[in-house]
């Protein structure tokens, strides 16, 4: 098994993209006046909406989520490390073959 590759099924398994180095910008543009350094902007993925959808539909125990919340804003949820490598295993497994 080639590391590389694990690497990536564990990114692609997380939804994480690789890094794209950030271009360097200077504080005036061409003609000499400053930049909109003020108008920051942020994307959404489709995992919000993916996310919102799947909380509004009827399957969803939301009893089972607010004990979850509770639990993490408390600092007691645990899940055992074993649960998770298995299943990070399992997925990068799945998705490579």
């Amino acid at each position: 098994m080639d590391i590389r590759n694990s690497l990536d099924g564990l990114r692609t398994l997380l939804g994480v993209n690789p890094a794209v180095p950030a271009t360097p910008q200077s504080k005036e543009t061409a003609a000499g006046a400053p930049s909109a350094w003020g108008s920051d902007s942020a994307k959404v993925s489709s995992a919000a909406s993916e996310v919102s959808d799947a909380a509004s539909s009827e399957g969803v125990r939301m009893d089972k989520v607010a004990a979850v919340q509770q639990a993490l804003a408390a600092g007691t949820y645990n899940v055992p490390a074993s649960s998770v490598a298995t299943r990070l295993v399992d997925a990068m497994l799945t998705a490579g073959g």
